[in-house]
């Protein structure tokens, strides 16, 4: 095993320098190493393999626990064109919006104080295979215009690791409602058909009655995304995380990576949470209400025993643009999952259509001839 991280590193800013050659160290993707890309040195990332998992008391952290919460100071860019804020190295003197590939102005950096994260995921996936899962993607678009394809043979470059802020919330819940519980029956009706004859068919009926009652839940790792600078949308389908193996939060994890600070604070994110609760606890009413078919006329919750964590996950993204709009193509770096924005090429679609209208005139010309 190599040297020591006393012996062998040392901790600069938002950097960890080989003390071998003075290179930046980096975050190995998959292994428990930080790694010089200059002379080889890999120095081990120590970790507590029985992490125990502390969850915070939401109502405790709002009311006087904030103050005392371990923080971090950051120094963010926010872009002139898509407003996202982005976390960069000291040292670094210019860069492009990893979300919309606009130059970023650096002599207009921010610095600002910001909960430090507790947990994260570290990057399993690297900038080769991430390369190739963002190459089979565009391989695999109908209509996708020539320059992404140019663009995907030099995505090595263009892809960037981000570990972008969530928080999780755990609750349990108890739902007071109020609703219509729908029985079916069927009953027999007589009517005369298109020829004059009489004729019986069984018709649906609903009965309706009257429905109220409790149902609990209990929700655990409630994931909301912390960040305002991607669709949720498409990173809600990056989807499920293996939560189960966050590690300790660790600075060597994030060298060589961008982080993105989060936007969205604490309350704001259970709020968002509660959104995502929601169709849960409907589900579950209905299955309360029972019957065939279910009205909810009103439906509150009370949320006990709120407690979250503030962590760090791992993506690459891509952003290109194309006739002025930015597309954006993301990956989950622990298990390959990929997401993404497409622009259509007009010329070939048209090209298509063309080429299937000549073969159909084609064909019919042959067998009116025929």
């Amino acid at each position: 095993m190599s040297n020591d991280f006393n012996e062998a590193t040392a901790e600069t800013g938002n950097f960890i320098k080989c003390k071998d050659c003075g290179a930046n160290l980096k975050y190995l993707p998959g292994t428990p190493y930080l790694n010089c890309e200059y002379c080889g040195v890999k120095n081990e990332i120590e970790s507590n393999k029985e992490l125990e998992i502390i969850e915070n008391d939401y109502e405790t952290f709002l009311s006087d626990k904030a103050s005392k919460e371990v923080k971090q100071e950051i120094s963010t860019v926010k872009c002139s064109n898509c407003a996202a804020s982005t976390t960069l190295p000291p040292n670094v003197t210019s860069s492009n919006c990893p979300y919309c590939d606009t130059p970023l102005v650096i002599k207009d950096a921010s610095t600002s104080t910001i909960i430090k994260p507790s947990y994260l995921l570290p990057f399993k996936i690297n900038n080769k295979e991430a390369t190739q899962i963002f190459e089979s993607w565009v391989s695999g678009l109908w209509f996708a215009p020539s320059k992404l394809k140019q663009y995907a043979q030099q995505s090595s470059e263009k892809l960037k690791g981000m570990y972008m802020p969530y928080w999780t919330y755990d609750t349990n819940t108890i739902s007071n409602y109020a609703g219509m519980r729908g029985d079916h029956y069927y009953i027999t009706e007589t009517y005369t058909d298109s020829q004059g004859k009489t004729q019986t068919r069984q018709v649906r009926r609903t009965r309706w009655s009257s429905a109220s009652g409790t149902v609990y839940n209990e929700f655990d790792d409630v994931l909301i995304i912390a960040s305002r600078s991607l669709p949720e949308s498409l990173v809600n389908d990056l989807e499920p995380w293996d939560l189960k193996d966050l590690a300790a939060y660790n600075d060597k994890f994030l060298s060589g990576f961008i982080t993105e600070s989060y936007q969205t604070d604490l309350k704001t994110g259970f709020d968002k949470a509660k959104l995502k609760m929601r169709p849960v606890i409907e589900s579950r009413v209905r299955q309360d209400i029972g019957g065939d078919e279910q009205q909810i006329n009103s439906l509150n919750s009370e949320y006990n025993d709120i407690t979250f964590k503030h962590i760090l996950l791992p993506l690459w993204i891509s952003s290109y643009k194309y006739n002025d709009k930015v597309y954006r193509f993301l990956i989950n770096a622990r298990t390959g999952e990929a997401q993404g924005e497409r622009p259509y090429s007009a010329i070939k679609i048209v090209l298509f259509i063309a080429t299937i209208l000549l073969m159909s005139g084609a064909v019919f010309y042959f067998l009116v001839k025929n």
